[in-house]
């Protein structure tokens, strides 16, 4: 574990030194809902919400997604999902006068290690993403451009209340994602971005948590000799419901 944490902080930095005095700077606030269901066992389904805007973190809507999930279950703390990702990018610099829109399939693997006073989750996600193609004066063609992407996620949470992870506690949260792109159509930006989150986690129930921080995305852009760095206010709520029979083997 602490590899791989040395090693996407190491990341992080490395390209952030690379990419000082070619990059741009923006603000924005990224708003999370998460529900997952536990129909049985081995079912259940994962639906996330998201709403981010931009511009001094709230003058203008930046994205809008929906993620609708199956997921089975190896056990409780080992599950996969075959999913299914709709993005609409609003309007920006590179097609301002119109939304653009994203289909993107995905397959995750997730697990979580479960330590005496603390929790780390993990994830491993492979993305088919279908954007629409544009031209080079921001208008739409026909038809979608196509690459993958591999994107690696951890989360780790740390109690700071003696309740620990119990409901009521108050945990740090430190969460970080990198992501890589690949195929023909990916030339100059292999690396694609790292999001590095700090913040707070406020467990309601067992089953509920709000998380507040600040995360930081540093992306590389697809000319490959630019960059961007996001200043994120990160708003997430996330609520789990078991509907099995209280017979069943949990």
């Amino acid at each position: 574990m602490r590899l791989i944490i040395y090693f996407s902080f190491s990341l992080c930095c490395v390209f952030h030194a690379s990419a000082q005095k070619q990059y741009s700077t923006e603000e924005q606030t990224w708003f999370g809902l998460f529900n997952q269901i536990r129909f049985s066992d081995k079912w259940g389904s994962w639906t996330d919400i998201h709403f981010r805007l931009k511009n001094n973190f709230v003058q203008d809507p930046s994205q809008f997604l929906l993620r609708l999930r199956p997921t089975y279950y190896f056990s409780n703390d080992v599950r996969f999902t075959l999913a299914y990702n709709f993005i609409n990018h609003f309007p920006d610099a590179n097609h301002p006068d119109r939304s653009l829109i994203e289909h993107r399939p995905f397959q995750q693997l997730q697990w979580y290690t479960r330590f005496t006073s603390t929790r780390l989750m993990q994830w491993i996600r492979l993305d088919e993403r279908f954007r629409k193609s544009l031209r080079k004066d921001g208008t739409l063609e026909d038809g979608y451009n196509f690459n993958w992407r591999i994107r690696y996620n951890y989360a780790w949470f740390l109690p700071l209340t003696k309740k620990g992870l119990s409901p009521g506690s108050l945990q740090a949260l430190i969460n970080n994602e990198i992501m890589f792109n690949f195929g023909k159509n990916i030339v100059y930006n292999t690396f694609d971005q790292n999001r590095l989150f700090v913040g707070l986690v406020y467990q309601f129930t067992k089953d509920s948590h709000l998380q507040m921080g600040y995360m930081n995305v540093f992306q590389q852009q697809t000319s490959g000799n630019t960059y961007r760095s996001l200043h994120c206010f990160r708003v997430f709520y996330s609520h789990n419901i078991d509907v099995r029979k209280e017979s069943s083997n949990h």
